[in-house]
């Protein structure tokens, strides 16, 4: 069977459907129902009793303020105003469409007053999540320059490596993540925010500290470690700068456990250069130079896929970039 003129498929699915009585109608709902700004006009316009009354208080022209009447008044196929030298008058149809006008304006007051409670509800708090080198060593400073801008923002910070920030992440428990390690966890997106290096360091006493030459990767793949654990941004760098040999003499779960052991002199240790500032000027631990092994880094905020931060969140990720 014919599909009909104007290419329905005999439901009305194609271009349009069928009011509660049955009646054709063509085309989506906001084609056929005035917008917001329209109606406030037309609302504004029954209450000054002018239509250039209406234009000053809604801060259009009244050229505007005409055109969009007579758009609207096109768009419902009535008459609406009736304009004279004294003023501007509602039709008795306008009288009626301005009744609804009011309910679908109030019941819009009611959408944005919802939408803007929840605005506020997600502007409250901030859920961040990082790996334990940006937790200790930059976090902080944003997070500072983040309670100037937001004072009334509450801030909770989950520190973990980079595997745990993912993990929270993807279950919804945090609203930002940072981590850094070689690559970005499955499921989220990221952007870089700024970058570190690893370096090999010792205690002062240890023989790697008076060498004349560089250490090399087999060297120092041969050598026990003092070591973050596996799932770490750190020793995922290591092991992938050394091909999965890194070997472990401990394996500890923060930076400041690892720093503590290495200074005490249990052995070397590879550690983000950010962590180990105050340490090497105060000569508690010493850099070992490093001659064919790659330990940069990029360091990531990172986010659920298809979910770029908002709010607060998108707040804090703007600081780090400054």
């Amino acid at each position: 069977m014919s599909s009909g003129a104007g290419g329905t498929n005999g439901t009305g699915d194609a271009e349009g459907g069928y009011d509660v009585r049955g009646r054709h109608v063509t085309g989506s709902l906001a084609h056929r129902v005035p917008d917001l700004g329209a109606l406030e006009l037309l609302l504004a316009v029954a209450r000054l009793g002018s239509l250039g009354g209406a234009a000053r208080e809604l801060g259009i022209t009244q050229p505007a303020a005409s055109s969009r009447v007579r758009s609207m008044e096109r768009q419902l196929g009535v008459a609406l105003v009736d304009r004279s030298p004294r003023g501007s008058r509602l039709t008795d149809a306008g009288a009626l469409v301005t009744d609804w006008a009011r309910r679908i304006v109030e019941a819009a007051e009611a959408f944005d007053a919802g939408a803007q409670a929840l605005r506020d509800r997600r502007d409250s708090r901030l859920r961040v999540a990082a790996s334990m080198t940006i937790a200790e060593y930059l976090l902080p400073g944003w997070l500072v320059a983040l309670r100037t801008q937001l004072p009334d923002t509450a801030v909770s910070l989950l520190a973990g490596n980079s595997a745990v920030v993912a993990e929270r992440l993807l279950a919804g428990e945090a609203d930002l993540g940072f981590v850094e390690g070689v690559s970005v966890p499955a499921g989220l997106d990221s952007a870089v925010i700024a970058h570190d290096r690893l370096i090999v360091v010792a205690a002062p006493g240890h023989p790697w500290t008076r060498r004349r030459r560089p250490l090399r990767a087999a060297e120092l793949a041969a050598t026990p470690l003092i070591l973050r654990e596996k799932g770490s941004g750190t020793r995922q760098v290591l092991d992938a700068a050394l091909g999965g040999l890194a070997r472990p003499l401990i394996e500890l779960s923060s930076t400041t456990a690892v720093k503590a052991a290495a200074v005490s002199g249990a052995g070397p240790s590879v550690l983000s250069e950010l962590a180990v500032g105050e340490e090497l000027s105060n000569r508690r631990l010493v850099s070992v130079p490093v001659a064919d092994v790659a330990l940069a880094r990029d360091l990531r905020a990172v986010w659920p896929t298809g979910h770029r931060p908002t709010g607060p969140a998108r707040q804090l990720l703007s600081l780090t970039r400054g």
